[in-house]
């Protein structure tokens, strides 16, 4: 909005400088201010794999390998093997979005759609559980696997 007020405010003077005689083809400096700010590189996809915990049932989110594609090898248990149909993270608005499919027995058709926080390495969204139509707030934080 400020560089629309700044040219709407360089023609307005144009536009006057021209009516009182003096020529339009004088050369009018405006200074503008304008501060470039550098766009952070996007987070690889990469950065998503590793094991995640929702720590309001237990639940594990295991995501192995994210193809060049954006698809994503996943598993999830609760505690037993969920089947996961599709995983696929993306870029959206500069942030890195994971949706996960799950079909199986009492998940038909359930979605994760969730964020990745690179400050907090956290996945935060919504869950919507098919079977009941309802959707809830969710959050994984990311399992520290332990070294020998």
């Amino acid at each position: 909005m400020k560089t629309f007020l700044r040219f709407f405010t360089l023609g307005a003077a144009v536009v006057l400088l021209a009516a009182c005689g003096v020529s339009t083809s004088t050369t009018v400096s405006v200074a503008t201010n304008v501060v470039a700010t550098p766009t952070p590189p996007p987070v690889s996809p990469n950065r998503l794999i590793g094991r995640w915990l929702r720590p309001d049932g237990g639940y594990v989110l295991e995501l192995r390998s994210v193809d060049t594609n954006g698809m994503v090898s996943a598993s999830y248990l609760n505690p037993n093997p969920i089947n996961v149909e599709r995983a696929e993270a993306i870029t959206e608005n500069g942030r890195l979005k994971l949706t996960v499919l799950l079909r199986d027995t009492g998940y038909p058709g359930c979605i994760y759609t969730l964020f990745y926080d690179e400050k907090s390495d956290e996945l935060t969204g919504r869950y919507y559980q098919a079977a009941m139509r309802e959707s809830y707030d969710i959050g994984f934080t990311r399992i520290k696997e332990s070294t020998p």
